[in-house]
């Protein structure tokens, strides 16, 4: 697919962290609702400290986001689809409308660019294979510059994380 160059990710300035920084960040990726107080104690530092680094992380996003882990099976979303998409055309145009709609898909709980046969993968999450066939046809199978297709479905998840290690 055809780059208008760096992306805004790219650009962006590396943030130092020092090994207080990786320890709250270890703390917080394992329990995102720890509070300031237990870190402080953990890290060995008082709250005001912590609550800085904290703040200076999600300010600077080192930190993204807070979110809660869902397990799919038990909300009726047990059906896990790697879906690989190639497009007709290359270039910004095309590119930025089919990643535009692929926001707009509530199916689709991620999405990557890649190399390789394939421009794009995306990881469906459904109740069942009728709904995947519904969203394979109607949603997905309708956008305009769809060059090729292919899905793959997960037996079992080995291992899922979220979590970086520093």
């Amino acid at each position: 697919m055809e780059k208008a160059g760096p992306t805004e990710e790219s650009t962006k300035p590396v943030y130092e962290l020092d090994e207080k920084d990786r320890a709250i960040l270890r703390l917080l990726q394992e329990n995102g609702k720890i509070t300031v107080r237990e870190i402080a104690g953990l890290v060995h530092l008082s709250t005001t400290p912590v609550h800085e680094r904290i703040k200076r992380m999600e300010d600077s996003g080192v930190i993204k986001q807070y979110a809660a882990l869902v397990d799919q099976s038990r909300v009726k979303k047990g059906l896990m689809i790697i879906c690989y998409v190639s497009l007709k055309e290359h270039n910004k145009k095309s590119g930025a409308r089919f990643i535009k709609t692929i926001h707009e898909l509530q199916e689709v709980t991620e999405c990557y660019n890649i190399s390789g046969e394939f421009d794009f993968m995306l990881k469906v999450v459904v109740e069942n294979m009728d709904e995947y066939y519904n969203f394979h046809v109607n949603k997905l199978g309708q956008l305009e510059n769809i060059g090729q297709l292919q899905s793959t479905f997960v037996m079992g998840v080995i291992k899922e994380t979220h979590q970086l290690v520093y």
